[in-house]
């Protein structure tokens, strides 16, 4: 009954951002709904999560909660809003509630970082291809070492496999040049699986170090994403007709200059200048991989 009850709840996140990546693709939604109904879609996950809520505290900030008279002034305060496990010294902390409301940040996370870090042929599947197979072989790895989490990174692993078969097929399509655009409905779609197998996997925080390159994009970004400096709606690079090969992009920032946009894909034909858009799409998946 649990194993069916969390693939229900799995499979009703991701068709319900499915479902909104659609409708986007046609109504073209504001950026606070794009951030407020991944949360949404996530609730039925998280009412059926049974996981620990409970997170490891690094070393160096262990001094902070406990010393060798036991609770520190901070470590007192910390306790109004969470569990600091005395017992362990400080070093496991019950964020309770706080944990749920982090897991339902992951999957806006997810499902958005695919979406902005995209633009260009073949790179929207194969990052999510790349992402697939490390949570695969992850979930492979843990079911050999027969871990506490057994039963759940099996559960992952059933997910993602269907998810390589059908990515797998869609990159021959979607590679350059392109004859199948995925749009906002794969981006979606790929983003919220993520998030239900870390979640439902319990490896939420693992599956962020596969997001590194997301993360990079996001906090690159994160001055036009709030308006620091304009922002169009598109930030893809430029084809330069004459030399076949893709440019950075630009926009007219105060004062009438030109600044470059401020995604991953405009900083590599920034530092690796200009290159054809197949040669850019390996370059940024070959970042992915390693």
């Amino acid at each position: 009954f649990t194993q069916l009850l969390d693939l229900n709840s799995a499979l009703l996140s991701i068709c319900f951002m499915l479902f909104l990546g659609f409708t986007d693709d046609v109504l073209e939604w504001p950026w606070r709904y794009k951030l407020f109904l991944p949360s949404v879609a996530s609730l039925p996950l998280l009412c059926c999560y049974e996981g620990s809520t409970s997170i490891v505290v690094p070393i160096p900030l262990r001094p902070l909660l406990m010393n060798e008279n036991g609770l520190t002034k901070f470590g007192e305060f910390f306790c109004h809003f969470v569990v600091v496990d005395q017992n362990a010294e400080g070093s496991i902390v019950n964020l309770g509630l706080f944990y749920l409301v982090y897991m339902g940040l992951l999957a806006v996370f997810c499902t958005n970082a695919i979406n902005i870090h995209a633009g260009i042929n073949g790179l929207e599947v194969g990052q999510s291809y790349v992402i697939a197979c490390a949570v695969l072989f992850h979930n492979l790895i843990e079911i050999q070492s027969e871990s506490e989490a057994r039963e759940n990174h099996v559960f992952s692993a059933m997910i993602m496999i269907c998810f390589i078969g059908v990515s797998s097929a869609l990159l021959r399509h979607n590679w350059y040049p392109s004859s199948v655009f995925v749009g906002d409905t794969y981006c979606y779609f790929a983003g919220m699986t993520f998030a239900v197998v870390g979640i439902s996997g319990h490896f939420s925080k693992t599956l962020l170090l596969f997001f590194i390159p997301q993360i990079i994009n996001f906090l690159w970004s994160a001055p036009q994403l709030f308006k620091f400096i304009p922002c169009p709606k598109h930030r893809l690079p430029k084809f330069n007709a004459k030399t076949g090969k893709m440019e950075a992009s630009k926009v007219l920032s105060r004062g009438n200059v030109e600044k470059v946009n401020m995604t991953l894909i405009n900083l590599f034909l920034q530092i690796f200048g200009p290159m054809s858009e197949e040669n850019l799409a390996l370059s940024l998946l070959a970042f992915q991989s390693f």
